[in-house]
């Protein structure tokens, strides 16, 4: 019982980011603020909730370097998404630009702020892991094939074969209280996945963002859309990963080769 409520305490210290964004998200859809329009509210929290991790040291300064990488992925994605009539925001705002709010960067960010802090509260390990250039060059044809399939064909169920092939071997382990759990790393892909299937559905429900079928009226995002956040938290935890390699390589030069040969 004490190892579930160091697990639940934990996991919610990682959660805090994405909690103060759906608040922001549930609180602007039914408080009116005059001259400030509702996506520009959302902004100002996303700003200050970041401020408010960095000064409180829930987060730290490298976190938050890796968190600015997933904002440019975010907003590029978003931009592309919007202009290809995938989703659309429908709401007014100052700080839309070609149809996309800025808050909509943190909604990734919040992502990433999650993988980073669960990363070191819970002393992830992984055992197995590919060689840089199969991780490297997946995330890259992942990412790729979110703009290409609008125009030629969609390859994410082949991507997905592809990945249970580099990584079917790969295992991560986390710590709590001593204990030390693991689980195969495809199977921590798909339940991040599933469950920001799940804050989906609550952020489409307070008009964070619209799909075509939601127009309407709000209709259950289509389960579907699990397997984007699948290939999506892929990518998110492959450039974690790929950048705390490089960064210890840097920091322990001496062990570099020893990082080398635990690849698979």
């Amino acid at each position: 019982m004490k190892t579930f409520w160091l697990f639940g305490y934990r996991q919610a210290l990682c959660c805090i980011f994405p909690v103060i964004i759906f608040a922001a998200l549930a609180l602007s859809k039914y408080i009116e603020i005059p001259y400030l329009p509702r996506y520009d509210f959302i902004l100002l929290v996303c700003i200050l909730a970041q401020v408010f991790m960095l000064t409180s040291k829930l987060e730290t300064w490298d976190e938050f370097k890796v968190i600015l990488v997933f904002h440019a992925i975010g907003l590029g994605l978003e931009l592309y998404k919007v202009h290809m009539g995938s989703w659309a925001y429908p709401e007014e705002a100052c700080s839309k630009f070609f149809g996309v709010p800025l808050y909509s960067g943190f909604m990734y960010a919040s992502v990433a702020s999650y993988i980073c802090q669960a990363w070191r509260r819970f002393d992830l390990q992984m055992y197995g892991w590919p060689k840089s250039f199969y991780s490297i060059a997946i995330s890259v044809l992942i990412y790729a094939n979110f703009f290409t399939h609008h125009f030629t064909y969609d390859i994410r169920w082949g991507l997905k074969l592809l990945l249970v092939l580099i990584f079917f071997r790969t295992i991560v382990t986390f710590r709590i209280d001593e204990k030390i759990f693991k689980m195969p790393l495809i199977l921590s892909f798909l339940l991040i996945g599933f469950f920001i299937w799940i804050a989906e559905n609550i952020t489409t429900f307070f008009g964070a963002w619209q799909y075509p079928n939601q127009e309407a009226a709000w209709s259950l995002v289509h389960i579907g859309k699990i397997s984007s956040w699948f290939l999506l938290v892929i990518i998110s935890v492959i450039i974690v990963a790929q950048l705390k390699r490089v960064k210890s390589s840097l920091q322990h030069p001496t062990r570099s080769s020893v990082i080398a040969e635990k690849e698979s």
